[in-house]
């Protein structure tokens, strides 16, 4: 039997004293990313997870029946939703996929009612992000600034190099996977698995406010069509953006679906709040089924709908409803960062962003 998840309450969260000086240091190394890749490109990308491999339109339809502990925020009542997903790679240029890098997962829900985080007070949308692995690469915002300090220094730099270290890394990480320790950090640095993101594990990483208590949540396929691809490879050879090109492929014949669940957090000890690089035992505490996501055959990536998509939204944890307040260190440093770096993006591509209601 599961032990009773715990209430919310604001001092679960513990701000370090030097916060503001991460914050700035941060926002100074995103602009110098974001600067250098519209200097080299052309083209201002985001700070991180710079190239899509997909964007899709879709619903997001909320489960009915569910229990009370699972029936909170937006899964309070059943509903469906117009919904935006991209997914993407990590870096902040868009490197050719035989750099193989860990995938990211951008949720966002339009039409949500309820109170609102600050800053977004006039939106109507819900944003969830998701990345492979079940948590962080970093424990703090001070210690992901220092792996950001060293991406500025080779962005848009070297790509043949990293191809290399990619296939290297990638092969000592299958023999580490074949005695269950893949390595996260080998997978960061180009040695991730090279397959079909549609068939993917995402996972929020890091927690959230869920209504009266906290949780981390994940995304996993649920339809025959996306659950074939799991673990299947993509042929990195066959052109520079062969990821996307194979998901394009696929959904144009068929659709799919994936499931979101959620991770309750049950003991402050094995769930903390704060360490965003420890995994939540799933032991005794599983992800439950709150929602479903589906996406329709269609054109999966075009250049219309990177202008769109790409350039014309953002996905932020913060753009939501306060019943989903995104909890932690890394959760407060994307408070602070995200906005300075989607405007710096909007005012250098001269594109306004702006936030769906349909």
């Amino acid at each position: 039997m599961l032990s009773a998840p715990l209430p919310y309450f604001p001092d679960v969260e513990t701000p370090q004293p030097d916060e503001d000086r991460t914050h700035r240091a941060l926002i100074a190394t995103f602009r110098k990313i974001i600067t250098k890749t519209h200097r080299d490109l052309g083209h201002a990308q985001r700070g991180v997870h710079a190239k899509s491999h997909a964007l899709l339109h879709g619903e997001f339809r909320v489960h009915p029946d569910l229990p009370p502990e699972l029936a909170q925020g937006l899964f309070a009542e059943p509903g469906t939703y117009a919904a935006r997903v991209r997914l993407s790679s990590i870096p902040a240029d868009p490197l050719r996929d035989t750099v193989s890098v860990p995938r990211g997962f951008a949720l966002k829900i339009i039409g949500v009612r309820g109170e609102r985080l600050p800053g977004s007070e006039n939106d109507t949308t819900q944003d969830f992000l998701f990345a492979n692995g079940p948590a962080f690469a970093t424990p703090d915002a001070k210690s992901f600034l220092s792996g950001m300090r060293l991406l500025a220094l080779t962005t848009d730099r070297m790509e043949w190099a990293k191809a290399a270290l990619s296939h290297i890394l990638r092969a000592i990480n299958a023999i580490l996977a074949k005695c269950a320790r893949p390595s996260p950090l080998l997978a960061f640095l180009g040695g991730y698995a090279p397959t079909n993101p549609l068939g993917d594990r995402f996972c929020s990483q890091v927690p959230f406010r869920f209504g009266q208590y906290m949780a981390k949540f994940d995304i996993v396929p649920e339809s025959d069509s996306f659950r074939a691809l799991t673990d299947r490879r993509v042929d990195l050879r066959r052109d520079p953006d062969a990821i996307r090109t194979e998901i394009r492929e696929i959904l144009y014949r068929e659709g799919g679906r994936w499931t979101l669940r959620a991770q309750l957090c049950r003991d402050l000890e094995r769930n903390p709040i704060e360490n965003a690089a420890a995994v939540w035992p799933e032991d005794h505490n599983p992800y439950l089924p709150v929602a479903t996501i589906d996406v329709p055959p269609q054109e999966s990536w075009s250049e219309s709908l990177s202008r769109e998509m790409d350039d014309g939204l953002s996905f932020a944890p913060w753009h939501g409803l306060t019943a989903h307040r995104p909890l932690g260190n890394i959760m407060r440093a994307r408070r602070v960062l995200y906005p300075v770096s989607v405007g710096l993006r909007s005012d250098l591509n001269r594109c306004p962003v702006h936030e769906p209601r349909t």
